[in-house]
């Protein structure tokens, strides 16, 4: 990656997990790890001082824990880094609630070096690190069982862009969901953007998590 590298902090109560990411991350071209966060609370000063392009965030801190530390981040800052909570278990509530509150996605800690990149390099060009299958799991096991009224953004869809939340949350991608629906490209990135606006998500994995928090999609 050429240009200006990527700018990530590492957030995790354990010296050796961020000494871990440390290494791998500085060894890639075009990323930089220019600070470290041991406590959820230090995490929030770091990144309103530094302001990364991307965080790794540990669920589990002292202090406030990292779901806390996605809301804070995002709340108050203009223009918040990508945050990717990195999690010892994926079905763990704890990874739902941050995939709530506005995390990009998730990385499980034995992922391989090359998967660690990948995804920085991902969400800082803006994609999602959204893994359907975990999600649809996550969502059967910690979405409310109680039925949901159906969201106000629900009758403002067009059954096309219905269509296309159903394939995002499927995991398909742009070019994915134009074959699937026979359009152009084009006319699939405007069916996503559409979608994204009428559910007020910041990227695909909020509108996935939204369609399947409210009921609109059913975990089954």
């Amino acid at each position: 990656m050429s240009g200006i590298p990527v700018r990530v902090v590492l957030a995790d109560d354990e010296r050796m997990v961020r000494t871990a990411l440390r290494v791998i991350l500085d060894a890639e071209e075009g990323i930089e790890v220019v600070g470290e966060a041991a406590t959820g609370a230090e995490a929030v000063s770091v990144v309103r001082e530094l302001r990364p392009d991307v965080v790794l965030m540990d669920v589990r801190m002292p202090e406030i824990d990292g779901i806390r530390a996605t809301e804070q981040i995002l709340a108050t800052l203009a223009d918040p880094p990508r945050i990717v909570v990195v999690t010892t278990f994926e079905n763990d509530a704890y990874v739902y609630e941050a995939l709530r509150a506005g995390a990009a996605g998730f990385l499980l800690k034995r992922a391989a070096a090359e998967e660690l990149v990948q995804a920085v390099r991902l969400v800082a060009c803006g994609d999602s690190l959204l893994y359907p299958a975990a999600v649809r799991t996550l969502a059967a096991e910690h979405a409310a069982r109680r039925p949901a009224p159906a969201p106000p953004w629900a009758a403002r869809l067009t059954g096309r862009e219905a269509d296309v939340l159903r394939l995002m949350a499927a995991g398909l991608t742009n070019a994915e969901i134009a074959g699937r629906l026979s359009v152009g490209p084009a006319t699939a990135k405007t069916h996503v953007a559409a979608v994204l606006a009428k559910t007020g998500a910041r990227d695909r994995t909020q509108a996935v998590i939204a369609a399947y928090t409210s009921g609109f999609i059913s975990p089954a």
